[in-house]
């Protein structure tokens, strides 16, 4: 709009005589005319309403109908006679307007005048923010400072309340020169409320107070942020240099203010334009600085706040949340994209950062201000996955097996262990690593996947999960033990963890108490002493760990099926251990080495159990070479009868019956040799010579004699099916009878307050308790399967009905009761498995077929045939339910291969050899399941290759 001369409607006459006023100055005498009333400020609209006869009380409202006053918004104010106004539709177009006739005290930074902040602030009540009108009554051309009055939109003006509440008083030449008839009626209506607020001593004309000490630095910087950090303050922005900078006056009391530079905290806005001092030029805006700027300007320039101390800045800035009564400046700032968030102010704002970090994120999503180009990180695949912690590499990075088998490297997001390079950090490395080692060897976790980086000439490729271990985070944990540092992350990556914020936090609370690599006390490095470099050294060795029994040791490195490297922390020493009473095959120690058959099968599942993981062992003499032989156990399982159990491995048997534990391995070769396991894939009884002594005379087609089948019948309830389809029963009898008497009595006595007492301390695997199953409330009996000792929590299996669940340690209770011991009454749950079935392998399958023997056993009464009895004392079965059953081949077990859940076993057993017309009754049942493509067999026969 273009600039025009303010119209009044006067007769010339009137116009020389009202518009032309002498000012006396201490230098000379102005004269002003009309041509001084040009106003660059745009008119509101084309023919604006005249202003009330309110507005101008003194002057007669016929004298200016025609005036044209102009619009804007009072920005600031400078004392309590100046305004910054800006245009309504450019606010970047701003002028100073000072009252017309009067003066206040002013503000300066060697010292206030007297009543200058109250004056002031009198005036910023009542004009920031506001819209007015104003008139241009006469400018100073040598200054180009102009003076006029100010028209509020409910008819009060400007100087008049200002003088009337005692905060302006009249200039004293003014009017000394004026021959205005309009003029002097406005002076003398001034003159009467500046007598009446001088006689009511208000304002300026108290008689005391109207001093107030303030400084523009906080001093000593660290005192006075150690002094109100935490604390909310009251404040006054007085200046906007950027959106997350402004100079705030801190109102510590009434007569005590601080005028300090404050970062606000949290967030980074863009730099506004501004000039290098050094050489004059301007420097740019960044996109969207001056937007920020004029963001907050508009909303706290001025304006009362409430700040909240929080720190200092590298630079010894204060840092402070600006809190305008609608909330978070921040926060506001973040939601229309004009700042970012930084992560070095999260420490100081602690949870106050994730409502930041959400506002941020809604800016994103909607691709607002600084974030219009934001591409979405794209979300890991599955989400939450599970994984099997294999080895430890150091207190940072991990290998994990995911449920395919698949072995990666796993880096923890945004933590990083003691750094080799660091002086500081370096001797605290083995401990960070070990710390870790114990949390999650061996342990099924879950892991969500942060980030990746793909390999490059440098760099192998690399992902950053979050670890969470029974709902424990793991990068966390090893925060706030002191074990990692926190990552500082580029502003633009987003492949930190979820939970960047808690863990700086953490750091910190880490640093201040002084754990794990804060602590400047590191360990003293263990040195394990080799006892095996040498058969002397062996020979000095073994009689002293003879005589231990269970010694606690870690499998430092896997050799072969049954040949490890162990270390003996308690001791400071490390061995060969080797398996006493087995031979495992040989594994492969190069390109060009060949293995024994099964050798790499023994190895590699030695290195999926043993590697790094927390053993026991058990020395019983040494080799040749200086090995230590002996057992070892994982789990208080016997890892060499896990190796025979899986056909890995073969029995010696006079170093078998020199250790002892004969029988143990006896039994596991004998069921690995029964189920064709590895080794003994291809063994024929016949040529055993073991078996042929107790096998009858009489052999057909070169095979073993089929031993009688057993006609054992008993009635059974099934009470679980386990996920491989092994099932659990009770047999119906006295067992059960005297059961269900003793679980009355059980229930009475857990339902009695005074028995409510837990363990005395952690429970032992094997051990029998009392739990509370938590599908039902009631007490049953169960026995401990395994431990997680860091979680405090204990596997049980419920021994009366087969099921199991993991329960708090805390939530156990004492089975030492006589009247409720195994001894008294043996667990009633047996282990038995479907005779002449073999169930898919195929998972999906799998679990069709267990679905399918839950519906037709559960809650029956049913028929079982013990057809065999293994050595651990497994019952083979047939089931019948006796309201479908017609005929002995009319079984449940018949059923299930009919319906294409199970096949017959293409290897028998020779106890199943016995069952003759039954078994060609169950290949002609899944012949007919194969041709109607039911169940394993919807896709053809399996079988076929």
């Amino acid at each position: 709009m273009a600039e025009r001369p303010i119209k009044i409607g006067f007769s010339s006459q009137q116009l020389n005589r009202t518009c032309v006023t002498s000012i006396s100055s201490r230098t000379s005498e102005l004269s002003y005319n009309i041509a001084n009333l040009v106003v660059p400020f745009p008119r509101a609209g084309s023919n604006p309403p005249a202003p009330p006869e309110s507005f101008l009380p003194n002057v007669p409202p016929a004298r200016y109908e025609n005036m044209v006053l102009n619009q804007a918004k009072v920005k600031s104010v400078l004392s309590g006679d100046s305004l910054i106004l800006a245009a309504v539709d450019n606010p970047d177009r701003e002028r100073i307007l000072s009252l017309a006739y009067c003066t206040s005290p002013h503000l300066k930074k060697e010292g206030d005048e007297q009543w200058a902040f109250e004056s002031r602030d009198a005036l910023r009540k009542l004009a920031v923010g506001k819209h007015v009108q104003f008139q241009i009554l006469y400018t100073i051309p040598n200054t180009k400072r102009e003076y006029g009055i100010v028209f509020f939109n409910d008819g009060r003006r400007l100087p008049e309340l200002m003088v009337e509440e005692g905060w302006l008083k009249l200039r004293e030449d003014a009017g000394r020169k004026e021959d205005s008839e309009e003029a002097l009626q406005q002076l003398d209506n001034l003159r009467l409320l500046e007598a009446k607020a001088r006689a009511d001593d208000k304002g300026l004309w108290q008689t005391s107070g109207g001093r107030i000490n303030v400084q523009h630095d906080m001093g000593d910087s660290a005192s006075f942020v150690e002094k109100w950090k935490g604390q909310s303050v009251d404040g006054l922005v007085e200046r906007v240099l950027s959106g997350d900078r402004m100079l705030v006056r801190l109102i510590l009391s009434p007569t005590e203010h601080i005028q300090v530079m404050t970062l606000v905290a949290g967030i980074r806005s863009p730099t506004t334009e501004r000039v290098n001092p050094s050489n004059g030029g301007t420097q740019p805006a960044e996109e969207y600085g001056n937007e920020a700027r004029r963001f907050v300007e508009l909303r706290l320039l001025q304006r009362n706040v409430k700040v909240d101390i929080l720190g200092l800045s590298p630079q010894n800035q204060l840092v402070a949340s600006i809190r305008h009564p609608k909330g978070s400046i921040a926060k506001f700032l973040l939601e229309d994209g004009l700042a970012r968030c930084v992560d070095f102010h999260s420490t100081l704002l602690g949870p106050e950062m994730k409502n930041l970090r959400d506002a941020e994120k809604v800016a994103q999503s909607s691709k607002k201000g600084l974030f219009k180009d934001h591409v979405a990180k794209p979300s890991g695949p599955g989400g939450s996955l599970e994984a099997h912690v294999t080895r430890v590499f150091s207190a940072d990075v991990i290998y994990v097996r995911n449920r395919a088998g698949v072995e990666k490297r796993i880096n923890l997001s945004s933590v990083r262990g003691p750094r080799p390079s660091e002086q500081s950090e370096a001797p605290f490395r083995d401990e960070a690593k070990e710390f870790l080692r114990k949390k999650v060897i061996g342990k099924n976790i879950r892991m969500s996947i942060d980030g990746s980086r793909p390999a490059t000439g440098e760099y192998d490729a690399k992902e950053v999960a979050t670890i969470t271990l029974n709902d424990k985070n793991i990068g966390l944990l090893l925060v706030q033990e002191g074990w990692c540092s926190v990552i500082r992350h580029r502003r633009d990556d987003t492949d930190r963890a979820p939970n960047y914020d808690d863990l700086l936090a953490a750091q910190e609370t880490a640093k201040e108490d002084k754990k794990g690599m804060w602590s400047g006390k590191p360990a003293k490095a263990k040195q394990y002493a080799d006892a095996s470099e040498s058969l002397q050294k062996a020979k000095m060795q073994v009689a002293s760990l003879q005589r231990q029994r269970k010694i606690p040791a870690i499998v430092d490195f896997v050799k072969g099926g049954s040949r490890f490297t162990v270390l003996i922390p308690r001791e400071n020493i490390k061995l060969t251990f080797v398996l006493g009473g087995i031979r495992a095959p040989k594994s492969s120690r190069g390109p060009s080495d060949k293995a024994e058959p099964f050798g790499q099968e023994a190895h590699d599942l030695a290195t999926k159990r043993l590697t790094q993981r927390d053993v026991e062992i058990d020395v019983f003499n040494i080799d040749k070479v200086g090995g230590f032989i002996g057992a070892l156990y994982i789990n208080k399982e016997s890892f060499a009868k896990i190796l025979v159990d899986e056909g890995f491995a073969t029995v010696h048997a006079y170093s078998a019956e020199q250790s002892g534990n004969s029988n143990e391995l006896q039994a596991a070769e004998t069921r690995a040799k029964e189920a064709r396991k590895g080794l003994w894939e291809d063994w024929d009884p016949s040529l055993d010579v073991v078996e042929d002594e107790k096998a009858p005379p009489n052999i057909s087609n070169n095979d073993s004699a089929p031993i009688t089948r057993e006609k054992d019948y008993r009635d059974v309830m099934i009470t679980n099916i386990d996920e491989d389809g092994r099932i659990k029963l009770q047999v119906i009898g006295t067992g059960t009878s005297a059961l269900e008497t003793m679980m009355t009595q059980f229930k009475s006595f857990h339902l009695n307050p005074a028995n409510k007492a837990g363990l005395s301390g952690p429970p032992k695997t094997g051990e029998y308790v009392a739990a509370q199953f938590t599908d039902d409330g009631q007490w049953y009996r169960a026995r401990v399967r395994a431990n997680d000792r860091p979680a405090k929590e204990a596997e049980i299996v419920y021994v009366d009905y087969g099921n199991s669940e993991k329960m708090p340690w805390s939530k156990l209770r004492p089975l030492s009761q006589p009247q409720f011991t195994p001894q008294k009454l043996r667990p009633q749950a047996v282990d038995a498995v479907l005779s002449l079935i073999q169930l898919p392998t195929n998972k999906d399958y799998l679990a069709d077929a267990i679905e399918y023997i839950t519906q037709a056993t559960a809650n029956k009464e049913l028929v079982a045939n013990v057809d065999y009895t293994a050595p651990e004392g497994t019952l083979y079965v047939t089931l019948y339910d006796q309201n479908t059953s017609q005929n002995l081949k009319d079984s449940i077990n018949t059923d299930i291969i009919r319906e294409g859940h199970a096949m017959v076993p293409t290897k028998l057993k020779p106890w199943e050899r016995s069952f003759g017309d039954v078994l060609k009754d169950l290949r002609e049942k899944s012949d007919l399941a194969k041709t109607d493509r039911l169940g394993m067999w919807e896709y053809g026969d399996i079988t076929e290759d």
